[in-house]
């Protein structure tokens, strides 16, 4: 999740015939796209391990949300992929990245790979196993959990992609899929700035809110400051790297946000898990250290989280 919806107007898109679409690690954000992708009619295939697996091919996913309805949804569900897909989405956490892309043969994945994933570098890791050409970068704006395997809750009152590269054309179906299944998405051209944009945001939102243990709200009222100067660094560190760098319309988004509203790192910490630190927070402080951009802020969080200094509770 972990950023505002965007305003700008979707074009109404006329949906293609039915598709077989992968959802590798069908998690809060995968669980929810293919329950909704199968809803509109395709075939969705859900990569997982076996216990998960098993109960998704049984069961379904269970969907509870504001703005799609509760729904349950009928899925194919397996360990590995073993026939081409004309779309795989890659939504696992970044943490379990590695492994989980044992999962995805390159000789399966012949039509988009589209990695919905916080941070910026798994792109060049993903286009080295499965090609330039057939990974495009993404990013998705929702707040939505795994409560149990498939079993899903969707809180947010949006759910919205960014599909990037040039070539609008190529990308298009993909997005007429999405977009007829719910999920407003756009394409646009500037990989980099979409990638960016969200970073620029989450990074703030995912360090404060862990460190300290508190929603979004508690941040803007209990640190003020901190949250105005890390946005300053994470946005010229942005602006370094070709994104966006307006801090005052990223300290804008944060104010319209939800005062509850968690991070995902955050719901991570509360519940045991590995952080996305490296990808998200580390991320920002190599691209500064390439740029020569001190981030005095942003590298202390980072160093603070990385020893365990968290006010979220431990499980």
């Amino acid at each position: 999740m972990d950023t505002a919806p965007d305003t700008a107007p979707t074009a109404p898109i006329t949906p293609t015939t039915p598709w077989t679409i992968a959802v590798l690690g069908p998690g809060g954000v995968g669980g929810l796209l293919a329950a909704l992708l199968s809803r509109a009619g395709h075939r969705v295939i859900c990569l997982a391990g076996e216990d998960t697996a098993r109960t998704l091919a049984r069961d379904g996913i269970r969907v509870s949300s504001r703005q799609h309805g509760d729904f349950t949804a009928r899925v194919e569900a397996d360990t590995e992929l073993r026939e081409p897909v004309d779309l795989c989405l890659v939504t696992v956490k970044h943490t379990a990245l590695g492994a989980a892309l044992d999962r995805v043969p390159p000789r399966f994945a012949r039509g988009l790979v589209l990695p919905l994933l916080n941070g910026v570098e798994h792109v060049a890791a993903l286009r080295a196993r499965y090609g330039a050409e057939q990974v495009v970068p993404a990013v998705i704006r929702v707040e939505s959990t795994r409560t149990a395997a498939g079993v899903v809750e969707h809180g947010s009152p949006f759910t919205e992609i960014d599909v990037a590269g040039a070539d609008e054309a190529r990308l298009a179906p993909a997005a007429a899929v999405l977009n007829a299944a719910g999920v407003r998405t756009r394409t646009v051209a500037d990989e980099n700035a979409a990638l960016w944009a969200k970073l620029a945001f989450l990074a703030p939102f995912a360090l404060l809110t862990t460190r300290y243990g508190l929603s979004i709200g508690g941040i803007r009222d209990e640190h003020p400051e901190e949250l105005a100067a890390l946005v300053e660094e994470t946005t010229a560190v942005s602006r370094a790297c070709g994104g966006p760098g307006d801090a005052a319309q990223v300290l804008a988004r944060y104010e319209a946000f939800p005062a509850r509203s968690k991070s995902s790192m955050l719901r991570d910490a509360e519940a045991g898990r590995a952080l996305e630190l490296d990808a998200i927070g580390g991320a920002v402080l190599r691209a500064a250290a390439r740029h020569g951009i001190d981030v005095p802020l942003a590298t202390r969080l980072v160093a603070e989280l990385a020893d365990g200094t968290t006010a979220a509770p431990s499980v």
